[in-house]
């Protein structure tokens, strides 16, 4: 389980980084990607929820910096749908934020 989650992070992580060179050049981002992007990291996210309610210990630290990140994601496609120009600094937060979490994770479990 917490396998897959790494992989489903890992893949949001890239369309991530593909999403963030629009944002950064202004550009629309592509709606098929952003709408891939989220729900590879919300599922990561649920798979990490169930993980952590059954084992001890658990990545807590992971888990609230993916919950922030979450956050955070949610904020930019509220933006994004809304043809609201997404901040700069908010993507790229949004994307350390979840990169921290992915380090924490991969850490945790090697």
């Amino acid at each position: 389980m917490i396998t897959s989650a790494i992989v489903l992070f890992s893949l949001a992580a890239l369309l991530g980084i593909f999403l963030l060179t629009f944002v950064l050049r202004g550009k629309q981002t592509p709606k098929a990607v952003t709408f891939t992007h989220g729900p590879l990291a919300a599922i990561g996210l649920l798979l990490l929820v169930i993980y952590t309610i059954q084992h001890d210990p658990a990545p807590i630290g992971s888990l609230i910096l993916f919950t922030i990140a979450a956050a955070g994601g949610f904020t930019l496609v509220v933006l994004d749908l809304t043809r609201t120009s997404a901040p700069k600094w908010l993507a790229l937060l949004h994307g350390l934020i979840a990169v921290a979490g992915l380090v924490l994770l991969l850490k945790f479990v090697f």
